[in-house]
């Protein structure tokens, strides 16, 4: 997810300040991927430094009884969301997916149950699957743009939880085959000597 860009886009509309912004963002997602203000917060200071968004002036944005900066877009800041919406989001073979980090450092220690770790994220997965058709079947058919929104991020979280669920299968299957053939076999530590690393401290100093 990308919040940078998301945070722009929505200041694309309009100055805001900090908790606005995330009001808007949680408005428009369904909250279902809540952030805190600290982290709207260090977004924007990135985004000034960039030169993507500035403080508003009191002329530009209304400023409330709490004395809240308001934050606008930049011209440089417009043409990133707009570049933004006009490219593919990009899933690239480096993402780290951390239950296929967690699955693959798992099979290779010793006295791991491999097979018990899976069943715990699938029943997980499974319990959050329900949760989220619950969701989808209590809602009414979509009204508005904003109840829009809200079902597509639920239709989303709800497709990546039943291919996680497949995954899962997939990997029990393989993992399977590969007990069967002995190559499950805890990978030890390397003894090579690593060419670089924390150099070790020097006992006489």
């Amino acid at each position: 997810m990308s919040v940078r860009q998301s945070l722009l886009a929505i200041l694309d509309q309009g100055p805001c300040y900090g908790y606005q912004l995330r009001s808007e963002f949680d408005r428009r997602t369904g909250s279902t991927w809540p952030l805190n203000v600290g982290q709207i917060y260090n977004t924007l200071d990135r985004l000034e430094r960039d030169g993507l968004v500035e403080k508003a002036e009191s002329e530009d944005a209304e400023t409330d009884s709490s004395g809240q900066i308001h934050y606008r877009i930049t011209d440089a800041g417009s043409a990133e969301v707009a570049g933004w919406l006009g490219s593919p989001v990009e899933r690239s073979a480096a993402t780290r997916d951390e239950l296929a980090i967690k699955l693959a450092i798992a099979i290779t220690l010793p006295g791991v149950d491999i097979a018990r770790v899976i069943q715990v994220q699938r029943t997980a997965t499974l319990q959050n699957l329900q949760e989220l058709t619950k969701t989808k079947n209590a809602s009414s058919d979509p009204e508005t743009s904003q109840d829009m929104a809200r079902m597509l991020v639920v239709d989303s979280l709800i497709f990546q939880a039943e291919a996680q669920v497949r995954w899962l299968d997939h990997f029990e299957s393989r993992l399977a085959r590969a007990v069967s053939a002995g190559l499950a076999d805890p990978v030890p530590l390397s003894t090579e000597v690593p060419r670089r690393g924390r150099p070790a401290k020097d006992s006489t100093s």
